[in-house]
């Protein structure tokens, strides 16, 4: 189950005044490019693929977080009868299904922790998960950029890790899927790829509490 897009959008903007950040711009441009993407794929809905994209990084309303925002997403999700975005809540952090190669701080407690671990290990990622690693890595607060402006900027935020590459590599091939699918670039399809992808910003952190 999923909201309409009406509903889904409304969840966003309340979420947004709860805890204000580019998160919230960074959402709809992952919602965006999921609905551009999925118009060009005849196994996928666009409407649901754009309500995926907005909310999965829905968990973010409650305050600044880093892992945690996965589990706080999927909590609320569900308590709203939403699975189909709780899960995505989940997956999209996980371009490699494996728990323990996540980045950023782990500030999910052991029961958390564990929950996300059986999870992800037990599920078969479909195009909806996938679409949604891609998608996130494609879009930042500006609009859609390349891979590689987002992986370093992730990478500038939260370090390097033994499987950072790993990561990359698996968010590549599930990129060139989608191309296959759809026979042309992906970046061919999302507007102003070249201009977003050049625009200099700084970086940003999140506020010190």
């Amino acid at each position: 189950m999923f909201p309409n897009i009406e509903t889904a959008e409304k969840e966003l903007e309340i979420a947004g005044q709860l805890n204000q950040g580019p998160w919230v711009q960074h959402s709809i441009n992952v919602g965006l490019a999921a609905q551009i993407i999925a118009k060009k794929c005849t196994n996928l809905s666009d409407d649901k693929a754009y309500v995926l994209g907005i909310l999965h990084d829905i968990g973010r309303r409650y305050g600044i977080s880093a892992r945690r925002h996965g589990i706080d997403g999927y909590k609320f999700m569900m308590e709203k009868g939403w699975d189909e975005v709780g899960r995505i809540c989940l997956t999209h952090s996980f371009p490699v299904p494996d728990f323990d190669k996540e980045i950023g701080k782990n500030d999910m407690s052991d029961e958390e922790s564990g929950f996300v671990r059986t999870y992800i290990n037990d599920i078969t990622y479909d195009d909806y998960d996938k679409l949604l690693i891609v998608c996130d890595a494609l879009a930042d607060a500006q609009g859609f950029c390349m891979l590689e402006k987002r992986f370093v900027n992730t990478t500038r935020r939260y370090g390097t890790f033994p499987f950072t590459v790993e990561r990359w590599n698996a968010t590549f091939e599930m990129k060139e899927y989608f191309e296959q699918q759809m026979n042309c670039s992906i970046y061919d399809i999302l507007p102003n790829i070249k201009e977003t992808t050049f625009i200099d910003v700084p970086l940003w952190k999140p506020a010190v509490k």
